[in-house]
């Protein structure tokens, strides 16, 4: 596993360890982390505090993300494929998608080049989840 999918799933394990929902993203330009986040929902009491809208709020104004990539242990939601699109990140590289199939499907039909490395230990830690809080879970995929 490469040093920017580690640090994504240490971003979503504090956010378990603080009560929420363990997903994690980074932001990575040139080869360095310009941001990192993870799932706030319930921690800030915010619907829209999705992984991936919290690490883009941490890298901040930055101009042109062509040239960035963008980590997320799930495969981003549509809320956080629109922010990839909206944005022109070209491309996510997503922890698994076994236990949320995300918005593959429409980032790809916008030109994002999406990767899933299928990862045991983010399957792992969202089945976990998903498991002991179910009605967390669906509460933050909206069902």
């Amino acid at each position: 596993m490469d040093e920017f999918m580690a640090a994504a799933i240490a971003q979503a394990k504090q956010g378990l360890r603080e009560g929420g929902i363990p997903i994690g993203s980074v932001l990575v330009k040139e080869g360095q982390i310009i941001g990192q986040g993870y799932n706030k929902r319930v921690q800030d009491n915010d619907p829209v505090t999705h992984a991936e809208i919290d690490c883009l709020r941490h890298a901040g104004r930055i101009g042109n993300y062509n040239d960035t990539i963008l980590y997320s242990t799930l495969m981003p939601c549509y809320l956080c494929a629109g922010a990839v699109v909206q944005f022109g990140i070209k491309k996510v590289i997503a922890g698994e998608s076994q236990t949320f199939a995300g918005a593959r499907e429409f980032m790809e039909s916008h030109g994002v080049e999406v990767v899933d490395l299928n990862l045991e230990e983010c399957q792992q830690m969202m089945s976990d989840f998903i498991q002991q809080h179910p009605k967390l879970w669906n509460e933050d995929i909206g069902v």
